[in-house]
C-alpha cells in the first residue's frame, strides 16, 4: 500500500453505539477468530518470499490461497481465478463467493492484496490476507441476507492493476454497474510493529474522486468503527481511504470503507516486512473487529444454530508425532467416526497425499519439509501445519 501521507488531523470516531445494537451470536463468531490460525497465516505467508506480480512466489501464493478455502469447505463453483495482464506481466485474482439468501445479486465486498514487492510482505499485506481468510473460515455456514465476496488482488504494488481489472470489466462494463455492490472493506497493511502501541484501527472513509458515493462511505465507516468497538478489543480512529484497492471501485460509484494500521510500521516495501516485525496479537484483533463487521454489512443470521463454522481445538483433533518420520497418526474427537478424509499439501497449495478414513498415513514417500495436514469430518475440517523430518 502507498501512505504517502501521515495521520495528522486524524479524529476520533463518535459514532453513537446506540445507532447499532449488539447482538450476542455477532460477538460469538468474532471470538471464534483463532489466534493460532492468525499466527500460522501470517508464518506460512511470510515463507513464499517476495510475491511480485507474475513471479513463481506470487502463483504459489495464489495456490495457497486456493487451498485454504477448498480446506474451508468452500466448493469449486464457488473459487474463480480472475486473470488479467499490464505489459508483458500476467497474474491472477482470486474471487470466492457466497450466496446470499434475500439478496444473492447484492454483494458485499471483503477484499486485500496478496502481491508483494522488496521483502515477504508479511504486514503488507499478508496481515489483510489472513483477516480475510479467518473471516471467510467462521462465516462459511453462516446464513447472511447479502452475498459476500472474498477477494485476494495482485498486482496492488505495480498499480492496483488487479482491483482496476476487476473493477472496469468485471464489476462495471461498457458504461453499466454489471455488479450490484452494497459496499467495498478493503484491509490493508492492518499488521503493525512489533513493539509498538497497537491498540487502535484506523477506519477509512471516501474523501477524494467521486463526491456522490462520498456521503454513503462515511456512513458505513462509522458503522465499522461502531463494529469495531462492539466486537473486538481495539478504539478507532478515521482517516481518509487513500491508494490501495478500494480505489478503482470508488471511481466508479461505489461505496468504500476500510482497515489500516492506526500506529504506523514503516516496514512496508522493505526487506524488514518479516513475520518477526509484525504484531500477530494486533492482527488476531482486527480479525475479530472484521467478523463482527462483515456480519453487519451483510445482515447476517442472529440465531445461535447459525453459528455451525468452529475452530477445532488442539483437544479436538489430534496429529502426531510432529515432527514426523514415515507414519502420520490422525486421533479424532469422536473414536468410532468412520467417515473421514485426509489430505496432505505442501506450502505451495499442491495436493501430495489423500486418503480416506485412515488413521495411520504413511508418510515414508515424502520429502523432508513443512507440509499443511487438513482432517475433514462432518462439517468440521481441521488444517495443522506439520513437519516431516527424517
Amino acid at each position: 500500500m502507498k501512505k504517502l501521507t501521515t495521520f495528522l488531523g486524524t479524529v476520533l470516531a463518535l459514532s453513537s453505539l446506540s445507532a447499532q445494537s449488539f447482538i450476542q451470536e455477532y460477538k460469538n463468531r468474532a471470538d471464534l477468530v483463532s489466534q493460532t490460525n492468525i499466527t500460522t497465516n501470517l508464518q506460512e505467508f511470510s515463507n513464499f518470499g517476495i510475491k511480485t506480480t507474475g513471479s513463481v512466489n506470487n502463483t504459489n501464493t495464489l495456490n495457497w490461497l486456493k487451498n485454504k478455502y477448498t480446506a474451508f469447505g468452500y466448493s469449486a463453483s464457488q473459487i474463480v481465478e480472475d486473470p488479467f495482464t499490464f505489459g508483458s506481466t500476467s497474474s491472477k485474482n482470486l474471487v470466492i463467493t457466497k450466496t446470499g439468501t434475500v439478496y444473492p445479486n447484492k454483494y458485499v465486498i471483503i477484499c486485500g492484496h496478496y502481491d508483494t514487492i522488496t521483502g515477504p510482505g508479511t504486514n503488507d499485506n499478508g496481515s489483510g490476507t489472513s483477516v480475510i481468510l479467518e473471516v471467510a473460515r467462521i462465516l462459511k455456514d453462516v446464513p447472511t441476507e447479502y452475498s459476500i465476496k472474498f477477494i485476494h488482488f495482485s498486482g496492488e504494488e505495480q498499480g492496483l492493476y488487479g482491483s482496476s481489472h476487476y473493477a472496469n470489466n468485471i464489476a462495471f462494463q461498457s458504461g453499466v454497474k454489471k455488479l450490484d455492490i452494497k459496499l467495498v472493506f478493503n484491509l490493508d497493511q492492518v499488521g503493525g510493529k512489533l513493539g509498538n502501541t497497537n491498540t487502535k484501527i484506523i477506519c477509512e472513509k471516501d474523501t477524494s474522486g467521486q463526491s456522490g458515493n462520498n456521503a454513503a462511505s462515511n456512513t458505513v465507516t462509522q458503522q465499522l468503527a461502531t463494529c469495531t468497538t462492539l466486537y473486538s478489543p481495539l478504539t478507532t480512529s478515521i482517516s481518509n481511504a487513500y491508494s490501495s484497492d478500494y480505489m478503482p471501485f470508488e471511481k466508479k460509484g461505489y461505496t468504500i470503507t476500510g482497515f489500516y494500521e492506526y500506529t504506523r510500521s514503516y516496514t512496508e516495501h522493505t526487506v524488514n516486512d518479516t513475520f518477526a516485525n509484525v504484531d500477530p496479537v494486533y492482527v488476531f484483533k482486527v480479525g475479530k473487529a472484521a467478523v463482527g463487521a462483515m456480519q453487519h454489512f451483510a445482515t447476517a443470521s442472529t440465531t445461535a444454530k447459525a453459528a455451525v463454522a468452529k475452530e477445532s481445538t488442539p483437544e479436538s483433533v489430534k496429529i502426531h508425532p510432529n515432527p514426523a518420520k514415515n507414519v502420520l497418526n490422525v486421533e479424532l474427537p469422536d473414536s468410532s467416526a468412520k467417515n473421514f478424509s485426509i489430505e496432505i499439501t505442501d506450502l505451495k497449495g499442491y495436493s501430495v497425499l489423500k486418503t480416506e478414513n485412515q488413521r495411520q498415513i504413511d508418510i515414508s514417500r515424502l520429502n523432508n519439509g513443512i507440509y499443511l495436514c487438513t482432517v475433514k469430518t462432518g462439517d468440521v475440517s481441521t488444517t495443522r501445519k506439520i513437519i516431516i523430518e527424517k
